[in-house]
């Protein structure tokens, strides 16, 4: 019996299922939080380890993301220092098998700061302009906060995942004790995923 172990050992065993599973010509959407460092200088070990493992890598911000930067900045990065694997998607999308892989951050939708409001209206900005950007082709949202609560949603994201078409929405943000409290399967015809790290044993998921 396969017994989750939690983030024991969580680096090598990423790196052991990710060879297993991924090729030089796949294509893999990492839904933010990618490394701890708090500016983009210091995102070099992490982004090291990505670029020596196969296929391409396309990063969306999270919420401890802090190093993620403007577009132009963080591009000017990944050419300086040859990360040629890895790209971001921000306020666009990417076309992979005739599909778009659309999304954002997003943001969590019950907070109650002043500043709430502002970052909603924004973070719904940036996925109305990637699924936008997307035209007429298939759309796959992908979020870092979940758009769907128990009893509950981020209203604002889910009219916007409607508006466009989406059929399938994937997320991160949820660890451990809220992996089982996570909304999935299929919620007024969009199915909704957990696809965070130890959600899936570290092992990638296939879409």
């Amino acid at each position: 019996m396969d017994i989750f172990r939690g983030w024991e050992n969580y680096v090598e065993r990423l790196r052991e299922n990710w060879l297993a599973a991924i090729g030089e010509n796949d294509t893999v959407l990492l839904a933010g939080d990618t490394s701890w460092a708090m500016k983009l200088a210091d995102c070099t070990a992490d982004f090291t380890f990505l670029q020596q493992l196969p296929g391409k890598k396309i990063l969306i911000k999270g919420n401890h993301d802090y190093w993620w930067t403007t577009l132009s900045k963080m591009n000017r990065y990944l050419a300086e220092n040859h990360f040629t694997t890895l790209s971001f998607l921000h306020n666009d999308c990417a076309f992979v098998e005739g599909k778009a892989l659309c999304g954002t951050r997003s943001w969590l939708f019950d907070i109650g700061e002043p500043h709430d409001e502002k970052v909603m209206n924004r973070e719904c900005g940036r996925l109305r302009a990637s699924l936008s950007a997307a035209g007429d082709a298939e759309k796959i949202a992908f979020l870092h906060y979940p758009p769907v609560y128990p009893n509950a949603d981020a209203k604002e994201i889910v009219e916007i995942l409607h508006e466009f078409g989406v059929k399938r929405c994937f997320y991160g943000h949820l660890h451990g004790p809220s992996i089982p409290r996570a909304v999935q399967g299929n919620i007024d015809g969009i199915e909704y995923r957990l696809i965070s790290a130890d959600a899936l044993r570290f092992f990638p998921y296939k879409i």
